[in-house]
């Protein structure tokens, strides 16, 4: 990464900005950020960082919700961010089942292959901030530093082989990026 060229950040949503369903987020009025959310992302924004989303979303292709619906509510979210005062610049959507054997799915790195396209530069060394396995993963295999928050599956995770150390495992998404932010 050049000197000049802004850092990337990359989030998963579910769990991560939003409130996990356990089921599917269908409509504006079901996406309720999580407490500071918002307000890391905009921290993030002021910092110089630029924010990538990368989210496994198979209602599409389940036929909960079509694309049309599910932009309607990625410009809500966006929405949100920005009356914080942040700023997503690239989202990535996998609407595949898990059945299809996509490369986009997490932990496939598809999706982080598509934001590394859109951004224009490398992503290796970049934090990728999840609550799932998929995403703690998804970001070894591309060469990101997976960062794991407590919220959705996050409690889960911690648990699981591949939870990163306790050191990059925080509350939420607000006090993983205040460890960011002092890196």
């Amino acid at each position: 990464m050049r000197h000049n060229e802004p850092r990337l950040i990359i989030l998963d949503r579910d769990g991560v900005i939003n409130e996990d369903l356990w089921g599917y987020v269908t409509k504006n009025e079901e996406f309720n950020p999580i407490d500071g959310s918002l307000e890391a992302i905009a921290k993030l924004t002021a910092a110089g960082f630029l924010i990538a989303i990368a989210t496994n979303q198979a209602c599409v292709n389940k036929n909960i919700i079509n694309e049309k619906r599910l932009e309607a509510i990625h410009d809500h979210m966006i929405a949100l961010v920005e009356s914080a005062g942040g700023q997503i610049n690239y989202m990535a959507v996998c609407p595949h089942l898990p059945e299809e054997n996509c490369s986009c799915r997490k932990p496939e790195t598809g999706l982080l292959k598509q934001l590394e396209q859109k951004h224009g530069g490398p992503l290796k060394g970049s934090f990728f901030i999840g609550d799932k396995e998929a995403d703690m993963l998804c970001a070894t295999r591309y060469g990101c530093v997976p960062l794991l928050v407590k919220t959705g599956y996050g409690i889960k995770t911690l648990s699981s082989k591949l939870c990163p150390p306790k050191e990059r495992c925080f509350s939420n998404l607000f006090a993983a990026v205040s460890y960011v932010l002092k890196e």
